[in-house]
């Protein structure tokens, strides 16, 4: 900012402390405007960079374009340069040329004359008329160049520009990972993949991927499930993710969690209950054995990840059996825990990997049951909190002192079917509480800014059997406040996300995931879904039949499920608005438009539940309206038992054509559910958990309460006493 040299000055003859006054206004106006944020630019780039500055020329992109290299550029930096010359071209249009010597009109990648003290993963961009300049010590920070850089492109007059500025950013976190939960299903390779570019955009660089029984495994082949990759094929996912700077760190659940391999009858040994599949004893050595088998090919399939994870978490019938119930007693629960733990550390960081757990920071010590005599193995990288205890993260420091690494968990978003809670929570009594994407801001702003963390971890639980690409939205949100947690603010990430993804055509998003929020709700307590989830006791009565001679009916259900009509009346017209924002953006310039395919059939799902419940209480009061007229008129009286029936007809027709949609949408990407294949039969067995998405072995369990009312079964009774009533009064 230039400062006039003011002397002897008079305008007007006045006196000068008002005009004074006036340019040092426009001077402070001059300069807020020059530090504009980008956003109000319309520019939503996520994360958000650490330090912006906007001024100086446009840089404008001529057909002359060259992406420039240094003579020595690494096989990473060309890679880079190339998905960059890539990606102008897809989502721009803009084409170019790679080459070691400036042009007219370049980008330039580089390592040298990079600002002292910048950290390896970060970069510095800056713009002026003819260069678009990106320096950074390693090839990751290039790489994030280059994906800011393409968040910074707008269309203008003069064609597409990158508005002047001058960029410095680094990540608050340093590892950030993204966990990817396949346990209920397996998508397509083609999807991998394009959901590893989706993350690395938004600067993600490690993906925690749960695969359990989606794996090939060699020494047991019978766990892998039919379809699953082969080692070589996942060897060939962690060199793709390698390429766009995300390690692929392989999950391979150890104590809990392992239904999965427990169901099989020839280890059925090694479970610490016998009736519960859900976890393994921790002081059989043939637990080991197995494990050992299965996490070495884990290594195997990810070569040169530095990590692997073995899970351990929700042990719930740890310490049950005999042996270890006495072992408790000698160590503690948590003992035994740390039991299995430190033994399984033991020989997998012999071979060279860093072992996550889900163990809170200092959990061995702040448990009901705390370890005695035992301590946790050096090196432990504990990755789950639902809390931290304290504002401060005390128990963090504490576990940070004693050298453990730490990643900061991102809190549960609650998980229920269909779509995730971002915005809102309710429980049974409709309740509201917060959503996820604010639990997340408060949680991880603080945690970044704290300098404890070594990483941050993102949970996608498949328990609900939720589609993956429901979780962008929660994927970028960690992103973005791990990488910064001092800005932007969470209703700025929110309309930021909503342009960033779907483009800036895209309207009516935040109001199309308030509606797709509440009827995830609406749906998870519908039916026996919940009632099934948490262990109740609970069932959804049909309309009574028709019996007797003078079509008897015990006229129950309206008034039963009165509430239930109503909220399904109120929800209807919300799903028929979702649906109305879904087609309207569908006609529009957007992005990523198989979200809004999958987004269609959340909706129609929903919608055909309301209908439903709407059916079965038409379906009643049409058995009344034929009771009430079969004195009158015994041909009006079978005309609405007629009637009756094609209700059931029409809600089962429309059953069928929800379920063929979602089977039909959701597999684009991702391979039939529980399917067999020539060569090997999927064994389905439910978990002790009761996942929701393990209810049944292949995607019917989005429908499954609808199937346990057993229309089809009232349909045949009711045909029969239409018949009956035909023949008794009207042939």
């Amino acid at each position: 900012m230039k400062f006039l040299k003011i002397r002897n000055l008079k305008i007007l003859n006045k006196p000068i402390l008002p005009f004074l006054l006036m340019f040092f206004l426009f001077q402070f106006l001059n300069l807020k405007s020059y530090s504009t944020d980008l956003f109000d630019l319309g520019l939503y780039v996520i994360p958000y960079p650490q330090q912006v500055m906007l001024g100086g020329d446009d840089f404008i992109f001529t057909d002359d374009l060259t992406v420039v290299l240094d003579k020595d550029a690494t096989e990473d930096d060309k890679f880079t340069a190339n998905e960059l010359l890539n990606d102008l071209q897809k989502e721009w249009g803009i084409v170019g040329s790679i080459t070691n010597n400036e042009g007219q009109n370049s980008i330039i990648l580089a390592h040298k004359n990079v600002p002292a003290g910048l950290s390896e993963q970060g970069y510095e961009l800056e713009t002026t008329k003819n260069r678009i300049i990106i320096k950074s010590t390693s090839g990751a920070g290039l790489f994030y160049g280059t994906q800011t850089l393409l968040q910074l492109i707008k269309k203008a007059r003069a064609g597409f520009i990158v508005p002047g500025l001058s960029i410095t950013d680094w990540p608050d976190i340093e590892k950030r990972a993204a966990h990817y939960d396949t346990k209920h299903h397996q998508d397509k390779a083609a999807y991998v993949k394009s959901f590893i570019k989706d993350l690395a955009r938004f600067k993600i660089n490690q993906l925690v991927w749960e695969w359990e029984d989606k794996l090939a495994y060699k020494s047991h082949p019978e766990i892998g499930a039919p379809g699953a990759f082969t080692i070589k094929e996942m060897q060939e996912f962690t060199r793709y993710a390698k390429k766009y700077h995300i390690e692929l760190v392989p999950l391979v659940q150890g104590l809990g969690h392992v239904s999965f391999i427990l169901k099989w009858p020839q280890h059925k040994h090694l479970r610490e209950v016998e009736d519960s599949n859900w976890e393994f004893c921790p002081l059989k050595e043939g637990t080991y054995d197995l494990l050992f088998d299965l996490w070495d090919e884990a290594i195997k399939a990810t070569p040169g990840s530095e990590y692997i994870h073995i899970g351990s978490d929700e042990t719930y019938e740890l310490a049950e059996c005999e042996e270890c119930k006495a072992k408790a007693e000698e160590i503690g629960k948590s003992g035994v825990y740390q039991l299995f733990v430190n033994k399984a550390a033991e020989h997998l960081q012999k071979l060279g990997r860093k072992v996550m757990v889900w163990e809170r920071p200092m959990g061995w010590e702040m448990g009901q049951s705390p370890v005695k005599g035992i301590k946790p193995t050096p090196g432990l990288v504990l990755t789950e909190s639902y809390g931290y205890e304290t504002p401060d993260f005390y128990y963090a420091r504490k576990a940070k002192e004693l050298h453990y690494e730490l990643y900061v968990y991102d809190p549960n978003p609650h998980v229920v079917p269909l779509f995730v809670p971002y915005l809102f929570t309710k429980n049974r009594n409709n309740v509201e509480d917060k959503g996820s994407l604010e639990k997340s801001y408060k949680l991880l702003s603080s945690a970044s800014l704290s300098g404890i963390f070594d990483g941050m971890i993102n949970t996608s639980w498949d328990d609900d059997g939720l589609h993956n690409q429901m979780w962008m939205m929660s994927f970028a949100n960690s992103a973005e406040y791990s990488w910064s947690g001092s800005k932007p603010t969470l209703s700025e990430f929110q309309e930021a996300y909503y342009k960033n993804y779907y483009g800036n055509s895209a309207i009516n998003m935040d109001e199309l995931f308030n509606l797709l929020n509440d009827g995830s709700f609406y749906y998870s307590w519908s039916f026996e879904r919940n009632v099934w989830h948490y262990g109740d006791v609970g069932k959804t009565h049909l309309p009574d039949l028709p019996r007797g001679d003078a079509i008897e009916y015990d006229p129950f259900w309206n008034k039963e499920y009165k509430e239930r009509v109503a909220q399904s009346t109120s929800m209807l017209k919300k799903m028929d608005r979702a649906l109305q924002i879904i087609y309207i953006n569908q006609r529009l310039e957007i992005k990523n438009n198989y979200d809004f395919e999958l987004f269609k059939t959340v909706a129609e799902l929903i919608k055909h539940t309301c209908l439903t419940y709407l059916d079965l209480s038409k379906l009643e009061y049409a058995i009344r309206d034929a009771h009430k007229i079969h004195f009158v008129s015994h041909k009006e009286a079978l005309n609405n038992l007629i009637k009756a029936r094609g209700i059931i007809e029409q809600s089962l027709k429309r059953r069928e054509t929800i379920y063929n949609d979602i089977l039909k949408t959701w597999g684009e990407t991702r391979l039939e559910k529980g399917m067999s294949t020539k060569s090997k039969q999927y064994f389905f067995e439910q978990d002790r958990a009761r996942h929701f998405a393990n209810r049944t072995p292949d995607m019917s369990y989005l429908i499954y309460d609808e199937q346990l009312l057993n229309l089809e079964g009232y349909l045949g009774q009711l045909n029969e006493y239409i018949d009956f009533y035909k023949t008794r009064y009207l042939d």
